[in-house]
């Protein structure tokens, strides 16, 4: 069993600052880390592995910086890593990085899963799995919260929905998309991150993926109009009360008053 992961190296959110006055967004420097969701990704695969075999490689779209991440991930147990870096990808909406990621599937060869996280804290879109899976035409599940099986040609699991789960059997391959309640990702041991210096990361170019340059970077479709900070959230207001009775009948009143219930 052949797991690809689909990651992505993000910025500190906590650090990103908006210029309003410029229309851009200010990434701090450093080197980013691992998209959080998609370390649910990583680990879900690795545990596949562990109950049937195999290998798990990690992919990204990105640049030497990305190289960071793809350590991070080695240093868990992951066997491979492959950075698609060029300046033609820089500033590849959801949509380009997706068909970058497909080529790379296509050079990469063989696989029986392509796992991601349900989306990336920075863009928050959640499109490019289901992009990717697009392009391949693979079978696709998206925002998963349990693998219930996995076999050789197939793969049963649980899709999330707002009123419980969709139970899915996929063909294999397939692409799938995971959610936090997946899985509780590992920590590297000092072995691991040791380890991870010496491994090799695989680098290709867009003439390595034979990428037509023209609709990914700045060829996107998707074109950046107005960038702002998001408004201030109003100021709340605190109830009190004697008891917790005085308490929820003033905010029963209240809630009555503004048409809430």
């Amino acid at each position: 069993m052949k797991t690809v992961v689909l990651v992505k190296q993000v910025p500190e959110i906590a650090l990103i600052k908006v210029d309003e006055s410029a229309n851009k967004v200010e990434l701090p420097q450093g080197p980013g880390v691992v998209n959080p969701f998609d370390e649910y990704a990583v680990e879900e695969a690795l545990r596949i592995k562990e109950k049937t075999g195999g290998s798990v490689a990690v992919m990204c779209v990105g640049s030497q910086r990305a190289e960071s991440a793809l350590r991070d991930c080695l240093a868990l147990g992951v066997d491979e890593a492959y950075l698609l870096t060029d300046d033609a990808f820089d500033g590849s909406d959801p949509q380009a990085v997706g068909k970058i990621l497909a080529a790379g599937l296509k050079k990469l060869g063989e696989y029986d899963l392509v796992l991601g996280g349900k989306q990336a804290v920075d863009s928050d879109s959640s499109q490019v799995p289901g992009a990717v899976a697009g392009l391949l035409d693979l079978p696709q599940a998206m925002f998963v919260k349990k693998f219930e099986s996995i076999e050789e040609g197939k793969a049963v699991v649980q899709r999330a929905t707002e009123d419980g789960y969709d139970l899915i059997e996929l063909p294999l391959p397939a692409v799938v998309s995971v959610v936090k309640e997946i899985n509780e990702p590992r920590l590297p041991s000092l072995k691991g991150k040791m380890a991870a210096k010496k491994k090799e990361i695989t680098k290709w170019s867009a003439g390595d993926l034979e990428v037509d340059t023209g609709g990914v970077g700045a060829g996107s479709g998707t074109k950046t109009v107005k960038v702002a900070p998001p408004p201030p959230r109003p100021s709340g207001e605190m109830i009190e009360g004697e008891t917790p009775e005085e308490i929820a009948d003033t905010l029963f009143k209240k809630l009555r008053e503004n048409q809430v219930i």
